[in-house]
């Protein structure tokens, strides 16, 4: 499986990239400000096409070269988090410095992506192959945003320079967790749809849910796992007390 990530993006949000080595079809997750440099390169190198996009949630930093990115090819986001995609910059904090960062970036005006759809239902209550050969599970992890989601897989990443992690020789269980979950550390709930008592609730069910060796990709930072999480994230301590 190829599983690559690049995180210069505004407020260096990761992006990340799986194919099936075979199948050579693209899946793009998460297309912050300043990804649209990078992406179509990634592609083209390893000879992949884009299958569709992915978006965790809606926040502007993870969802803002989406229409760029994508083109004609499938936008995939939970469905609470539709409304942000009229203008997800509106949605956050005022920042003065914040359209001098994007401009560096490469901004360009917030555009909504042609075929923008909802989380597939199957995708909800089990695996899905949402592109040829990737088949993963959503697993809903409100708290950051409403419609926060986790997405969970399997796979053994073929070794890449740019790849996301070392290959094990076997297949991980790998999360994809947005703003859900970091090395160290939780998604914020004080912005606009945030709220403390479901990202709580969220933290506690992950908990119960996720293996101890599931690898952690998180939407800022580097991966760690759930064992890792579980023993040091005093965040997470937090919320199951």
């Amino acid at each position: 499986m190829i599983f690559l990530r690049n995180s210069q993006t505004y407020l260096e949000a990761n992006t990340y990239i799986l194919a099936d080595d075979d199948a050579k079809e693209a899946l793009v997750v998460d297309t912050g400000a300043g990804s649209h440099a990078w992406i179509p390169e990634a592609l083209e190198s390893r000879g992949l096409t884009l299958g569709a996009v992915l978006l965790t949630h809606g926040h502007a930093d993870h969802v803002w070269d989406v229409a760029t990115v994508a083109g004609d090819a499938p936008v995939y986001l939970p469905a609470p988090d539709m409304y942000r995609m009229e203008n997800p910059i509106g949605m956050a904090p005022a920042d003065p410095t914040r359209d001098l960062v994007l401009s560096r970036l490469g901004f360009q005006p917030w555009s909504k992506p042609h075929d923008l759809r909802e989380l597939p239902a199957e995708m909800l209550s089990g695996p899905f192959e949402i592109v040829a050969g990737i088949t993963m599970r959503a697993v809903p992890a409100p708290g950051h945003t409403e419609g926060s989601t986790i997405f969970l897989l399997e796979g053994d990443p073929t070794p890449d320079r740019e790849g996301a992690m070392m290959s094990t020789g076997r297949a991980e269980q790998i999360m994809l967790a947005g703003d859900v979950l970091f090395n160290n550390g939780v998604g914020r709930t004080d912005l606009p749809g945030g709220d403390e008592e479901k990202m709580a609730a969220t933290l506690r069910l992950l908990v119960q849910i996720i293996k101890p060796e599931t690898y952690v990709f998180p939407g800022h930072g580097p991966h760690t796992t759930m064992f890792h999480e579980v023993r040091h994230n005093a965040f997470l301590h937090h919320a199951m007390s």
